[in-house]
């Protein structure tokens, strides 16, 4: 047993003047390198989380852009619509109004026609009937007397 407690301190001894620096260096040095890498994780984790709240709220500013030009597009649509319906309307209003008027005027030159018809034909009845009446002398002399008498009348 001593042999082994001499075996192990010489062994001790050279552990500690050439690997025990070399050991612990190396494992402070793996020790900084692991927490490099843990802080590098966390930044890019935070980076990412980052990234993604941006990435949400570009997504929702998009989305209420992309609502209000809809809203603006449907109002548009709604007005042009509406212009259009009241542009047909009173063109419909116009053209109803020019019928009426061209009926109209189509009516009094009918109705004119007709008098003018009328009038003519009134005139060669009367002219028939002045011819048959008045075909003797003494039809004529009647005839002169009666407006003598109506002008002494009036």
């Amino acid at each position: 047993m001593i042999w082994q407690i001499i075996g192990f301190s010489i062994l001790l001894f050279i552990l500690a003047k050439f690997a025990w620096k070399p050991i612990l260096s190396a494992l402070d040095e793996r020790e900084s390198s692991i927490e490099a890498a843990l802080h590098a994780a966390e930044l890019a984790r935070n980076e990412m989380a980052n990234i993604h709240e941006k990435s949400e709220k570009l997504l929702m500013e998009a989305r209420m852009e992309r609502d209000e030009v809809l809203k603006t597009a449907h109002a548009a649509s709604d007005k042009i619509i509406e212009a259009a319906k009241e542009i047909s309307l009173s063109e419909g209003a116009k053209l109803i109004e020019n019928a009426k008027a061209v009926i109209e005027n189509e009516k009094k030159a009918a109705l004119t026609e007709v008098k003018n018809q009328i009038a003519i034909l009134t005139l060669e009845v009367a002219e028939k009937l002045m011819r048959k009446n008045l075909a003797s002398d003494s039809a004529q002399k009647e005839l002169v007397e009666g407006f003598v008498r109506d002008l002494k009348l009036n």
